[in-house]
């Protein structure tokens, strides 16, 4: 059996593993489902007053997510953002698709926005400091300044009428991992109300995306936590809206005591030595999920000032200090926000 088989057997399987939970509430049941897509785990929580309808909308939901994995990741060779990067250097106007096209043309604004500190070309020194985190070691210097060299997003040549794409430097690679599993929340959401849930939540891998609110509740009781180890999480409503967190809790490198993120800014080509944890609530999923890895990168001063004024826009930066002590910073609209018990 062939590399590709295997693999399209294991995707055939993830694919039908749904994990279903239904809690009656007496307005409507309260339903659960969950699938590993995008090398996380999705997961579903609805209502609704039948049991088909909530098993036929999570179903069509997950399987929208697994198509969107396909076109945006760079794990699968065939994928089309894979296809799309394989191009680069050569001189040819690649014609993509509409999924890929909105998530680029998202991702080129928040870049000229941020002076390149959010940047989706940074795929090869993301993919050095991916494999120096499997095998517990740095990459060599001259190997991290060749690949910052295929980095730039002015390089990147997006036209958005016609959804067509040049990549102009050759090995320029594309990572989409900071902004396309909050458009795959967005979609998700989308098909769920489309299908009959819009009392709905999906989230994966700390991202969250919320519908209306469920029954005879304000919002969505979700919960935030942060680098004090020692504090308790703290909750806020969610409804209409999402929440993004961004940060190197769980994915790191650490060498001779210093701790290197599984961020990396785009503009050195290096992973962020000081620690951060980034929330942020936004409108949607593709913004929040953008934002917090640009703001990640700005850190406190520079990312806060990134959304100043924008009432729709609210975020926290945490950052931990060379004596461990804790200092947080706070828009104004994430201070207003409401808070659950």
């Amino acid at each position: 059996m062939g590399r590709s088989e295997i693999l399209s057997r294991v995707a055939a399987t993830l694919l039908m593993f749904v994990l279903c939970i239904s809690v009656t509430t007496g307005k409507g049941e309260r339903y659960e489902f969950s699938r590993p897509l995008m090398g996380m785990v999705f997961r579903i929580v609805g209502y609704s007053d039948d049991p088909d309808l909530a098993n036929r909308a999570a179903r069509v939901a997950f399987d929208r997510v697994a198509v969107l994995n396909q076109i945006m990741s760079d794990y699968e060779p065939d994928s089309e953002l894979n296809r799309l990067s394989d191009l680069a250097g050569s001189g040819k106007v690649a014609r993509i698709s509409e999924e890929l096209c909105a998530v680029l043309d998202h991702a080129q604004k928040l870049a000229n926005d941020t002076g390149g500190a959010f940047d989706v070309t940074a795929g090869a020194s993301v993919k050095i400091w991916r494999r120096a985190r499997r095998v517990k070691r740095l990459p060599p210097e001259q190997v991290l300044d060749a690949a910052l060299k295929t980095v730039g997003f002015r390089r990147l040549k997006l036209d958005k009428k016609n959804c067509t794409v040049e990549l102009e430097m050759q090995g320029m690679r594309l990572d989409l991992g900071g902004i396309a599993k909050g458009h795959a929340l967005d979609i998700a959401l989308s098909v769920l109300k489309r299908e009959g849930i819009p009392q709905a939540l999906v989230s994966a891998g700390g991202d969250i995306v919320a519908g209306e609110a469920p029954p005879e509740k304000e919002g969505w009781r979700v919960a935030l936590i942060g680098l004090r180890e020692e504090t308790s999480p703290e909750f806020l409503w969610l409804a209409n809206a999402a929440v993004a967190t961004s940060g190197d809790l769980y994915q790191f490198l650490e060498i001779d005591g210093t701790r290197y993120s599984h961020i990396v800014d785009p503009r050195t080509g290096r992973a962020l030595k000081k620690q951060r944890l980034v929330h942020v609530i936004a409108p949607d999923g593709i913004t929040a999920d953008s934002l917090a890895t640009a703001i990640s990168v700005m850190g406190q001063e520079d990312g806060l000032r990134l959304i100043k004024g924008n009432k729709r826009l609210a975020a926290r930066v945490a950052s931990r200090g060379a004596f461990g002590q804790v200092r947080l910073a706070e828009s104004p609209v994430f201070l207003a926000w409401p808070k659950a018990d």
